[in-house]
């Protein structure tokens, strides 16, 4: 599915990083390892990178990551790559310094057992940072997140909260919003947006 989404020239999500992410890269430690999960075509961990980060973007889709590395060296950065599956992948203990899932809707399995494993992959003081569509995304009438019959894949705060509660949360909120994000996200849209440190 993802490899025919990415397989035409366009960035289907454009190739500006997400604005929640923009507001928020700061509470990665400055030059520090990210982990940017499901990033696909790489907007968000190329503008990580031109922060000064070092950053590994993992995705399913290995078409997606070869025009991540591809817009990478447009904007004269590198970042690392790797074809992986979250319901799988081990994220190892102290690793990074900055975890961002941006739009990263897996099944509630594979995603609570991602957010088990966040805290001890992060470093101390390391921060995870999250922007995904809440259950209210279905009755919008914006583009963008899993269809109603994946509704599984959506996720709340009070979720997050659970899922993450070894983090200290900094930000933590559901909300509508403007979005436009290529031609895959546009409209106004439900979200939630969370920031978690670990102390």
């Amino acid at each position: 599915m993802w490899n025919e989404r990415y397989s035409n020239s366009e960035f289907v999500y454009g190739t500006e990083a997400n604005e929640f992410l923009k507001e928020q890269f700061r509470q990665i430690p400055a030059g520090g390892r990210v982990l940017c999960l499901a990033e696909g075509e790489g907007r968000n961990a190329v503008f990580l990178a031109e922060q000064g980060y070092q950053v590994t973007a993992i995705d399913l889709s290995d078409i997606g990551l070869n025009k991540a590395l591809k817009l990478a060296a447009e904007k004269g950065v590198d970042i690392q790559t790797q074809v992986a599956d979250l319901a799988d992948y081990e994220f190892g203990n102290e690793q990074w310094d900055g975890i961002v899932s941006i739009w990263a809707h897996t099944p509630e399995a594979t995603r609570q057992r991602v957010h088990t494993q966040v805290a001890s992959a992060l470093k101390p003081n390391g921060a995870f940072i999250l922007e995904a569509y809440t259950y209210e995304q279905t009755t919008m009438d914006s583009v963008g997140g899993p269809p109603a019959s994946q509704q599984q894949m959506l996720m709340s705060l009070s979720q997050l909260r659970t899922e993450l509660v070894a983090l200290t949360e900094t930000v933590g909120v559901e909300q509508h919003r403007m979005i436009s994000e290529g031609t895959g996200h546009h409209g106004l849209s439900a979200v939630v947006q969370f920031v978690g440190k670990k102390k």
